[in-house]
């Protein structure tokens, strides 16, 4: 069974299981009522800095039997878009194993996805999501993706193939797009510019987010994953979004000048 080791553990976070295990525990918020998920958006910056957001989003979720994690490729490494269809991922505090037969059944209902371990080998935007959900279920099963700059018909087709294989599975899945929001502005851009991102989202418009995203200049890393998660989701029946928690870097290390912004938000 291949096994993708944890890339940057003791740099995003903690690099021991007993010190990632109390720092994931800081960010959850264990009162919270649970609530059925099509899909969510979580950052993946260092969980210093948008650790408290993530928490708040796992919170509030029931979790599925298998989530499929969209992330953007910062690295450039392997194919456009890469998944990995077999196999676990572990990290300090412990292993998720991948769900084979709906990667299989992604893969089968459409060839823009393409097997590829190596484009996760270094990649975060995924990785820095297992801590909390191995904090709430180690048994989840993950189907991992990763995306590169794409059109909007590729999204559209993506979604589609997502969408169908969902559909074809009797047990319940959430799908999750890994994205920070607008980087290195000043706090005050940098909320102006999320906040016209955000209410793309908020009303189910991934037409709306990708255009907006591209022509306001905004620099979210992840909104090929989100737009392509906000058109299955509308697939399988969306009805609203909810913004959990929304700050920026500067709350965390008081620097206003130069900040990326965190969003977390649940499709229902």
């Amino acid at each position: 069974m291949m096994k993708r080791k944890s890339a940057v553990a003791g740099h995003f976070y903690s690099s021991s299981g007993s010190g990632l295990s109390s720092e994931v525990q800081k960010y959850i918020k264990p009162s919270t009522a649970k609530e059925r998920a099509i899909g969510i958006i979580s950052p993946h910056a260092g969980l210093m800095y948008s650790g408290a957001v993530a928490g708040a989003v796992y919170s509030r979720i029931k979790f599925p039997r298998t989530f499929i994690l969209l992330g953007p490729n910062h690295t450039g490494l392997g194919k456009p878009i890469s998944i990995m269809s077999s196999g676990e991922w572990e990290i300090p505090t412990g292993s998720l194993k991948i769900d084979e037969l709906l990667a299989k059944k992604i893969k089968d209902n459409s060839e823009i996805f393409e097997e590829d371990s190596f484009a996760h080998s270094m990649e975060h935007s995924l990785e820095v999501q297992i801590p909390f959900i191995i904090h709430f279920s180690s048994d989840v099963r993950i189907v991992p993706v990763t995306i590169m700059q794409n059109s909007l018909d590729v999204c559209r087709l993506a979604a589609d193939a997502i969408a169908t294989a969902i559909k074809k599975t009797d047990y319940p899945v959430t799908i999750i797009a890994s994205s920070d929001m607008n980087h290195f502005e000043s706090d005050t851009v940098t909320r102006v510019k999320d906040r016209k991102a955000i209410d793309k989202i908020l009303a189910l418009d991934p037409e709306g987010l990708y255009e907006t995203v591209v022509n306001e200049e905004i620099s979210m890393c992840g909104y090929i994953p989100a737009t392509i998660m906000l058109f299955a989701a509308n697939i399988l029946g969306a009805k609203e979004a909810d913004l959990v928690k929304y700050m920026t870097s500067g709350e965390v290390n008081n620097d206003y000048e130069r900040v990326v912004g965190y969003a977390g938000v649940i499709i229902k």
